[in-house]
């Protein structure tokens, strides 16, 4: 089974979306004025099915109320795999180092398609001075979330930037048993050689630790206009460091729409993934990981 180990889907009726409906604010990612219409599981399916993925798991992406998008999500998870058309996870939103965290992870939980959470750490360096996001590695109420997550047997989606996995490691250290995603490789940013080099550097901090698996994913929202040559380096050690056992693939669409079109997105990846890997890292750590 090939599995898509990170999309989103939005009904911009069904949900409320605050970043993706901004008007005229172009992001790190590019302007999002393509995306901003309804992407739904028909269309992401179109493009999946056509190169053998068979299944997908469903990543939160920022909408205003975490648990309404789940509960959304949740029910096209069933309504497809009743009728047999596909098979869905998600992963969740919950602020875990709000004070009625555990109330929302019994609530998420409760939903049969949850299987982990994201909580974004760090985006891109102009945009998380703004958040504030990065506060959360200090936080020990979060550090507390991250412990009600292993006791619930849900796992955690990583997101952050190359400077905080030194920091993010000594908070994971704490939490061995909680398994962990990193999205998008750990987002490089910086695509200069000494850029690569550095965040090659930083990401051993977290690839040290067994309970991590790294996600191909993402890698064009630093790399506008991007080329397969321009993945090399980035996919050359993500499988280096981790092995094909920790390593699995995600589109980030529609997200990543905005420099590729799905076929040319899993073709780079086939082209630059070792043959022999491709049925670890296109499908059977994702099963693993995400319990398919």
């Amino acid at each position: 089974m090939r599995i898509d180990a990170h999309h989103h889907l939005w009904d911009l009726q069904a949900v409320h979306y605050p970043w993706l409906m901004a008007q005229g604010e172009v992001r790190f990612f590019g302007d999002p004025a393509p995306i901003q219409r309804d992407y739904l599981l028909p269309e992401f399916t179109a493009d999946a099915a056509a190169h053998n993925i068979s299944a997908s798991v469903h990543i939160q992406v920022g909408a205003a109320d975490g648990l309404a998008e789940a509960k959304w999500v949740d029910a096209i998870a069933q309504q497809a795999a009743e009728a047999g058309q596909w098979h869905m996870k998600q992963v969740a939103f919950c602020d875990l180092a709000a004070d009625d965290c555990e109330a929302q992870l019994d609530a998420l939980s409760s939903l049969p398609s949850v299987v982990g959470v994201r909580q974004i750490i760090g985006r891109a360096p102009g945009e998380d001075a703004l958040t504030g996001t990065q506060s959360l590695l200090e936080s020990a109420a979060f550090s507390r979330g991250l412990s009600a997550l292993t006791q619930r047997g849900l796992s955690f989606d990583l997101q952050l930037l190359p400077e905080l996995m030194a920091p993010m490691a000594a908070v994971l250290a704490d939490h061995p048993s909680l398994p962990v995603a990193l999205c998008h490789a750990g987002s490089c940013y910086d695509r200069s050689p000494e850029g690569i080099a550095a965040w090659a550097d930083q990401l051993i901090a977290l690839s040290h630790q067994p309970q991590i698996t790294a996600k191909l994913s993402g890698l064009g929202m630093f790399a506008h206009g991007w080329k397969v040559a321009d993945f090399a380096p980035l996919v050359e050690v993500v499988i280096g460091q981790f092995g094909p056992s920790r390593v699995m693939f995600g589109s980030n669409f529609p997200v990543d729409s905005l420099t590729s079109d799905y076929h040319q997105l899993i073709s780079a990846y086939e082209d630059l993934i070792p043959h022999h890997m491709q049925d670890q890292i296109f499908g059977k750590t994702a099963s693993a990981f995400y319990k398919f």
